[in-house]
């Protein structure tokens, strides 16, 4: 499939006007998606969907199979904050053994933008591959971005990897101009984009491992003669830490949340319940209510979970360029490159009161062939479920 001519936002300066999405925008995954507006095809019994949701852009699909169940300018492109961190980590997990450790350097930190989110990476200390995504995916940390881009050759070489990898993934939308998602004139992704960003990441143990993670600890200084200390740390993720006034959501498993001056809030989420796997993206809404990326994306995602089976989907999240999906039904072996079989792993057991999560693994829905291709189940499905024990 091919991307629709991309056209500009119209802007309005009067006050309390929105910016109005393209009149036309990328076909990608199908051509109701790039309508303005909501698009959604009720059936029998299937609900109305939530009134109180005012993102600029959202899209609920199915995990597995890839269908979007309903989306709003879908692929509008807009900035995304730190959600374009999920391209970063897919981009570079599989390039950096994550028991390599590392000492950071001034000129490594350098280029962080100023009011960046930050871990507290320091100067002239080491750190392990591993602490480093843990400072990404549960803090946002733009300080372990930069570190972890300098082993990989540089910002500007990771900016390329990434935009190479977005290609790949069809995520036509995307333009990657900084690692970290920090605002920067003409860098740009949109609800589809983020949500089939996601959905590869999710091939990945690590990723899941890292994107479910509610608590870590994190090294801290180094004093001469003394044991290094940690300092803890939680995941800005309200939806899994239920934090600041949100509910956590029953079934989440990740993924990543953003918010600049520029993007507003953005949110990508995994949930299961019922055998079922959705993934939701919400960007910038503009409601008043407090913490309403979260809120809104799990309005959502109950919506999702309460319609499927009684909507025709609106259309598909594409497989990567190099997955060379089967015309017809049955299983076909296709390249995906390299990868690892999907095995059981469990998430790092930690949370906010007590709160726990746990990341289960279903075996037998992606199977790694010796060739190093995947057995495609008609679509690109996820290689396992991700389930949170539900909360007391």
């Amino acid at each position: 499939m091919t991307a629709a001519p991309a056209f500009a936002a119209v802007h309005d300066d009067k006050p309390g006007k929105q910016p109005q999405p393209p009149a036309r925008m990328s076909g990608v995954g199908g051509a109701q998606l790039g309508k303005p507006g909501t698009q959604v095809s009720l059936g029998a019994g299937a609900p109305v969907l939530p009134k109180d949701v005012s993102g600029r852009s959202w899209i609920v699909a199915d995990a597995e199979s890839g269908e979007v169940l309903a989306a709003h300018n879908a692929h509008w492109k807009l900035p995304p904050a730190s959600t374009l961190k999920m391209l970063f980590a897919d981009t570079l997990l599989p390039k950096l053994p994550k028991d390599a450790v590392h000492k950071v350097t001034d000129a490594e930190l350098a280029g962080v933008g100023e009011g960046s989110s930050l871990v507290g990476v320091k100067e002239d200390h080491t750190y392990s591959v591993h602490d480093l995504w843990l400072g990404v995916f549960l803090r946002s940390g733009n300080d372990a971005v930069h570190v972890l881009a300098a082993m990989n050759d540089g910002v500007e070489k990771t900016v390329e990897d990434m935009q190479a990898h977005a290609d790949e993934l069809q995520a036509l939308d995307t333009t990657v101009v900084s690692p970290d998602g920090y605002d920067e004139p003409g860098q740009v992704s949109s609800a589809y984009d983020l949500t089939l960003i996601a959905r590869s990441g999710l091939q990945k143990k690590d990723f899941r491992e890292y994107a479910s993670t509610v608590t870590a600890q994190f090294p801290g200084e180094q004093k001469k003669g003394k044991p290094r200390e940690t300092f803890a740390i939680q995941n800005t993720n309200r939806l899994l830490t239920g934090a600041d006034g949100v509910s956590p959501y029953q079934g989440i498993a990740g993924i990543k949340n953003g918010n600049t001056t520029h993007a507003g809030s953005t949110f990508t989420g995994v949930a299961e319940r019922g055998g079922r796997v959705l993934l939701v993206t919400v960007m910038n809404p503009s409601s008043d209510e407090g913490q309403a990326v979260y809120k809104e994306a799990a309005r959502l995602l109950d919506w999702g979970f309460a319609a499927a089976g009684k909507v025709t989907p609106v259309g598909e999240l594409v497989a990567p360029k190099s997955a060379e999906l089967p015309s017809s039904g049955g299983s076909q072996p296709v390249k995906e490159g390299k990868g690892a079989p999907a095995e059981p792993v469990a998430a790092a057991h930690a949370g906010s009161g007590g709160m726990g999560i746990a990341l289960a693994v279903m075996g037998g829905v992606l199977v790694l062939l010796a060739a190093g291709g995947f057995l495609v189940r008609r679509r690109w499905p996820l290689p396992d479920r991700m389930r949170r024990s539900p909360r007391p």
